[in-house]
């Protein structure tokens, strides 16, 4: 069987090198300050005001009338520029806790807790060593870092990569290796079961991180003791191609505006798997009800990261965004894949939303809880709407020719938000990959949120498939006995 190369040092060097770069270009395209987000607010009050303006003058039955829409049509219209007023009222109050977040100050040395980080992998080949070594290079004290890397039974030479990973330091790096695949839960599971640091941080092994990151991802944890998990801020690391350039500016949206307003409410909705830390007492104290998760009788395989977020403030802890907390992770290149993972998404949202909303009206928590109430109830109508319009939005240009200019119109105003955020926030033209996204989101992936709302039962993963060609049977892989000891060193408290 051919191996992958064994030189340390040739590896060690391209990784250092491409995170390096990662970093540059991070550094370069990244402003700290929300404040210029405030200067959007204006427009977003203007739009709001023109609408209003609109449907006084020409109220939505006269213009579908106008426009020769059938009765369905009509409703559809009508319900649509209501559904557009909330938004805009949402989006404006979005912008205000937007403009007032800041990131928490990074702790010093002696207030730095220790760590355990987890990265799972499953088919990620020579990327898991990558995700390693970025770990590694933190400006984290090394007395206080631990790293559990998980083989979840892979198929390919992921094993061989985490070896040469425990190979770098086995002092702090254990590798841990399932002799079949079990699934993400459960190889977090393993890490948090071997975890020794007060703080449990995740990491997805198609990710890496900077040398800040872990420093400024802890900082909510040691400044408030009310914070339960941190979520990080995710970045596109594979940038090539037009699939990854829209993910940019949307995953700025996601993150730097819906998570940073999420965290002014002290909820953020889901600590991304890709970068998230939880307090390891607080993680130990509901694992096992975590890990044997069911929806539907089955065992709950997917939205681990949504679950676990969801436990953390169901105990009355707050969950925060860090945005100064970096982790370039690899996105989609295709659009089968893109489909796959948010589909995947979806319907972890679907179960999780359900689970929400059996303690939410309830006082889970000490203080308001309003904001916390309208994210989610915004959340499921975004959710519904999704499912019952996707099918009159993509039809409606060749139903209804005459309503194509509004169609145009509905699409550049779905991207002037995102869009001039990431204007606001990066000062780059890369703002304008915002528009063919949204496109895409109406006539390209607008089917997944009604078939995930319809089956949410289904738990496979969809990705990390590996071709026939790739996969290297168990008998050729390194044995088990290479693992290491069950025991590891502990760490300094």
């Amino acid at each position: 069987m051919t191996r992958p190369s064994d030189s340390k040092n040739f590896s060690t060097r391209n990784t250092t090198e491409s995170t390096a770069m990662s970093a540059e270009r991070i550094a370069a395209s990244t402003i700290r300050s929300t404040r210029p987000v405030a200067l959007m607010i204006p427009v977003l009050a203007l739009t709001i005001f023109g609408q209003l303006l609109l449907m006084f003058r020409c109220p939505p039955t006269e213009l579908a009338a106008r426009l020769n829409l059938d009765m369905a049509g009509t409703i559809a219209m009508s319900t649509g520029f209501w559904i557009l007023f909330a938004s805009l009222l949402v989006m404006i109050w979005k912008m205000v806790l937007v403009a007032r977040y800041r990131p928490t100050p990074s702790p010093s040395d002696a207030m730095l807790p220790s760590l355990t980080v987890i990265v799972p992998a499953y088919n990620e080949g020579a990327q898991v060593l990558k995700t390693i070594e970025s770990i590694l290079a933190s400006d984290y004290p090394a007395h206080l870092l631990q790293i559990v890397s998980i083989d979840d039974g892979s198929r390919d030479d992921t094993w061989h990569w985490i070896q040469q990973g425990c190979d770098l330091d086995r002092s702090r790096v254990i590798g841990v290796r399932f002799p079949k695949n079990r699934g993400k839960r459960e190889g977090l599971y393993e890490g948090f079961r071997r975890a020794r640091g007060e703080i449990v941080v995740t990491i997805d092994s198609d990710s890496e991180i900077l040398p800040n990151t872990l420093r400024n991802l802890v900082a909510p944890l040691v400044a408030d003791p009310t914070v339960g998990g941190v979520g990080g801020n995710v970045r596109v690391l594979n940038e090539r191609g037009l699939i990854a350039r829209m993910l940019d500016v949307w995953y700025t949206f996601s993150f730097e505006f819906m998570r940073a307003s999420e965290s002014q409410v002290g909820s953020v909705a889901c600590t991304p798997g890709a970068l998230a830390a939880y307090r390891r007492s607080l993680v130990d104290s509901f694992r096992d009800e975590w890990v044997s998760q069911t929806f539907m009788g089955q065992s709950a395989a997917i939205g681990e990261d949504r679950a676990l977020t969801n436990l953390v403030l169901r105990r009355g802890y707050k969950v925060l965004f860090q945005s100064n907390a970096i982790v370039l992770t690899e996105v989609p290149a295709g659009y089968v894949q893109l489909c796959k993972m948010l589909l995947r998404w979806a319907r972890s949202d679907v179960r999780e939303s359900i689970v929400m909303a059996r303690w939410l009206f309830t006082p889970f928590r000490k203080g308001s809880l309003l904001g916390t109430r309208i994210n989610f109830f915004w959340s499921i109508l975004q959710l519904v709407l999704a499912s019952l319009f996707f099918i009159p939005a993509i039809t409606m240009p060749f139903t209804n020719p005459s309503a194509i200019p509004i169609v145009l119109v509905s699409l550049v105003a779905g991207a002037v938000l995102p869009g001039g955020l990431y204007v606001a926030l990066r000062r780059s033209a890369k703002a304008l990959f915002a528009l063919p996204y949204v496109v895409l989101a109406v006539f390209g992936i607008s089917w997944i949120a009604p078939y995930a709302i319809l089956t949410p039962h289904k738990s496979s993963w969809l990705t990390r498939a590996l071709p026939a060609s790739k996969v290297i049977p168990m008998s050729a892989q390194p044995s088990l006995s290479s693992a290491l000891p069950e025991e590891e060193p502990r760490l300094a408290a």
